[in-house]
């Protein structure tokens, strides 16, 4: 039988299954099932990949120098790296690695690779150079600064001054220094891409799991390794399945047929609050969800459209309707929570105000513009209400939908009108990261290619702001920090940003009472490498 066919039979298996009244499936014992919607898990390359979904793979494929503790995210956790130093002039990081870790190869893991690693990410250019690209490495100086003094050492040196365990929180939250067998990614490059192409699909870690088959919106899978460093995970495979329709994945999990449900609709997730066999875990994360402009638009580059932009947002409303599951009102860039954070302010809907902004900017009768949104909820949600809002001060915008890499990758080219989006980082416990992610932009020119930073992406510019970013970063007085992370927020907030924050994310997910120990990470580096079941009704 045709393997196309097989898989028909499956499905229809499946599917009667799952209708049959008073059916209870159950997913093996030695197996985690996992439901989510794909649509944003565009490459499996550590160092090109965007969103939660693929970290959250990723650091279960590869191993990085530390890690950050889920329930306290200050504390980092020796990975391969079982110490590190910091000289005392705070600008040398080294590293002291494990000697017995081997690559899903078999290939033995040293600091060559680590080193290889790093410098691949610069040398690429890809997403997430721009983390290190801030810290000043470029793929001219990277060669140098990262290396190996021995077999197991690695030696960064900080190429301008930097506050270190904001670096170190960067080599643990983040998920790209996933370090690769640079031996296996080497016998794979085409046309000197790096091993790019190959990554996208296929990996060269040394993490706890093994890529087994990855069918880009239908299923990945991987297999525990056997020779994991921590031991052999307990749980032999994990299966990554993708549905886009909540109802889906709410019918599923309540079947049995999944033991972890993520990427809901509010209404479903509330309803599965009431399973007694079911958790709804929800943790808050660093990442914020937006509306973006682009300056390089003559429209949005008027800080009067801007502003009235700024005030045709139902925030309180979004939020109140749309957002219960998914995130909570904040309109700083400043994730919520850290000492330098302001109080929000206070920005509402005034559709009056934001008439006279527009007639005062050229606009009486408003324009015509585009809101580009994923098609998945609450984007999609989130858009319709905007352009609602919109319309009630003339301007029509239609809504333009696609998948991730249709969506942000007219972001990442600067070629998009309005888009509401999700990003920002937060990952590291630090006002930085925040600011790096959705503010931070040091060269506004479309050579930098900076397009992990949402600051460049929407052409938002001040040098001042950026001055004051970087002197904030390396103030050392706890006080002096906290104020000028304040005035960072302030000064944004006059200038009537590209970027409008309106709420940050909160990720709900719904897991089976059987499954253990499954801690959702808040930088979104979930470790599967702990998590078992319990056969149903055994006490664990």
């Amino acid at each position: 039988m045709k393997k196309n066919a097989i898989l028909g039979v499956c499905l229809l298996t499946l599917i009667m299954s799952v209708a049959s009244p008073g059916a209870q499936a159950k997913t093996p014992d030695d197996q985690l099932i996992i439901g989510m919607n794909m649509n944003n898990l565009l490459t499996l390359d550590p160092a090109a990949m965007t969103g939660n979904e693929v970290v959250g793979i990723v650091v279960n494929l590869y191993d990085s120098l530390v890690e950050l503790d889920p329930k306290q995210l200050n504390h980092v956790i020796p990975a391969l790296a079982q110490t590190w130093d910091v000289s005392p002039d705070g600008k040398t990081l080294t590293f002291h690695l494990r000697n017995d870790v081997k690559f899903h190869s078999g290939n033995p893991l040293t600091a060559e690779d680590v080193v290889w690693s790093m410098r691949r990410i610069l040398h690429l250019n890809l997403a997430q150079a721009s983390v290190w690209k801030s810290y000043g490495f470029t793929k001219k100086n990277v060669d140098e600064l990262v290396t190996a003094p021995d077999k197991y050492t690695v030696k960064i040196v900080l190429p301008k001054e930097n506050d270190p365990q904001l670096v170190i929180y960067s080599l643990g939250a983040l998920g790209n220094l996933g370090v690769l067998d640079s031996k296996t990614v080497q016998s794979h490059v085409q046309d000197n891409d790096w091993g790019n192409r190959w990554l996208s699909t296929n990996e060269a870690g040394s993490g706890p799991f093994i890529l087994d088959t990855w069918q880009a919106k239908d299923v990945l899978r991987m297999k525990a390794n056997p020779d994991y460093w921590r031991g052999e995970p307990k749980v032999n495979r994990v299966v990554l399945r993708h549905f886009q329709e909540s109802q889906t994945l709410r019918l599923m999990i309540e079947k049995g047929d999944l033991d972890v449900a993520s990427n809901m609709a509010v209404s479903d997730i509330n309803a599965l609050r009431k399973q007694p066999d079911l958790t709804v875990e929800a943790v808050q994360r660093g990442t914020m969800y937006y509306v973006a402009m682009n300056m390089k638009d003559p429209q949005f580059a008027n800080p009067k459209v801007r502003e009235a932009i700024r005030y045709l947002i139902d925030y309180k409303g979004i939020n109140k309707a749309l957002m219960p599951g998914y995130g909570v009102l904040h309109q700083r860039p400043i994730k919520a929570g850290m000492p330098s954070t302001l109080p929000d302010p206070g920005y509402q809907l005034d559709i009056d105000k934001a008439k006279a902004l527009l007639a005062e900017a050229g606009y009486p009768d408003g324009f015509e513009t585009t809101i580009r949104s994923l098609s998945d909820q609450p984007f999609l949600n989130i858009a319709i209400a905007v352009q609602s809002t919109l319309m009630q001060a003339g301007i029509k915008a239609k809504i333009i939908t696609g998948t991730g890499n249709q969506i942000y990758g007219a972001m990442r080219e600067r070629k998009f009108d309005l888009l509401v989006g999700r990003g920002g980082s937060g990952m590291e416990p630090h006002p930085h990261s925040s600011l790096r992610a959705l503010v931070y932009n040091p060269d506004n020119s479309d050579a930098a290619r900076l397009t992990n930073f949402q600051g460049w992406r929407t052409s938002f510019y001040d040098k001042q702001l950026n001055e004051m970013i970087d002197q904030a970063l390396l103030e050392r007085d706890p006080q002096k920090q906290i104020a000028d992370y304040q005035a960072i927020q302030v000064r944004y907030d006059k200038l009537i940003p590209a970027l409008l924050p309106l709420s940050q994310m909160v990720d709900s997910v719904v897991i089976r009472n059987e499954v253990k120990d499954y801690q959702s990470h808040p930088s979104a580096t979930t470790f599967l490498r702990e998590v078992y079941k319990t056969p149903e009704g055994e006490k664990p």
